[in-house]
């Protein structure tokens, strides 16, 4: 299992994050289904002031008790350290179904050296699951272990999926999902690609994949799917790093079905 730095306070990283992920989420509960004022980063693409008041409360955590790690956070510019640590962070992941009243959505935290992610968590307020995932020890769910499905096909399986913010993206999985029903079990838009790969992670979903996720959701949701057994992988079935990318996450018979899917000539 690989070791995660000490903090100032001598507390170990997961506990640090857990407790910076809660305090985030009960901010996020506090506020849920009051108005708030929103902000469009493009068609789809929000931010609350919900948002920004979790990520303030997450770097001052995290800088307090990691003051020479890099922070890298999707509202705000990165922070750098000098540490070779970063911590790479979604304060609300799913912001739409937040500012709608839809309760699907949480906090998302990784600490990443370099290209590889060894710490993961993310974390639902309103059902308080805390998901965990650390390089080679394993993931968790509330502190117990939990794996990915053991379907074997795509057509048995639960599909999760989401459409993201590039339009062109959009129409690309929504003609790749009508290609798939109806020769899959279910198909759910999530709303929250960190929960996505969480419950995939978990075994609640089978399978669960998008065509372009960022830092802040690949770096913990590869984490967690693999730590539990599984794979998370690009469309064409390659290793993830900590960037911008599309995945697929599932096990290891699913993912097989899935690639033969996706590249039947």
């Amino acid at each position: 299992m690989t070791t995660l730095p000490l903090s100032k306070s001598g507390r170990d990283a997961a506990d640090v994050a857990a407790a910076a992920a809660r305090a985030a989420g009960e901010i996020l509960k506090a506020h849920f289904r009051e108005e708030t004022r929103v902000r469009y980063k493009g068609k789809g693409n929000i931010v609350t002031d919900v948002d920004l008041w979790a990520e303030s409360s997450l770097i001052s955590l995290l800088q307090a008790e990691y003051p020479g790690h890099g922070i890298l956070s999707e509202e705000s510019k990165p922070i750098s350290g000098d540490s070779g640590y970063t911590w790479v962070l979604d304060p609300l992941d799913g912001t739409n179904n937040y500012s709608f009243g839809v309760p699907f959505f949480c906090t998302v935290l990784a600490l990443t050296r370099g290209n590889e992610a060894l710490l993961g968590i993310v974390y639902d307020p309103l059902r308080d699951e805390l998901f965990c995932a650390r390089k080679g020890g394993g993931a968790s769910l509330n502190n117990r272990a939990i794996s990915v499905s053991a379907k074997k096909t795509v057509q048995e399986s639960l599909v999760g999926f989401d459409l993201g913010y590039v339009a062109e993206n959009g129409k690309t999985m929504l003609s790749f999902v009508t290609g798939l029903w109806p020769n899959v079990y279910a198909l759910r838009v999530m709303g929250s690609a960190a929960l996505g790969m969480a419950y995939t992670a978990c075994g609640r979903l089978d399978l669960y994949f998008h065509l372009l996720l960022y830092p802040w959701e690949l770096a913990c949701g590869q984490l967690l799917v693999t730590e539990a057994g599984g794979l998370a992988t690009d469309w064409e079935g390659k290793p993830l790093t900590v960037g911008e990318g599309a995945v697929i996450a599932c096990n290891r018979a699913v993912h097989a079905d899935f690639l033969r899917l996706v590249h039947v000539p």
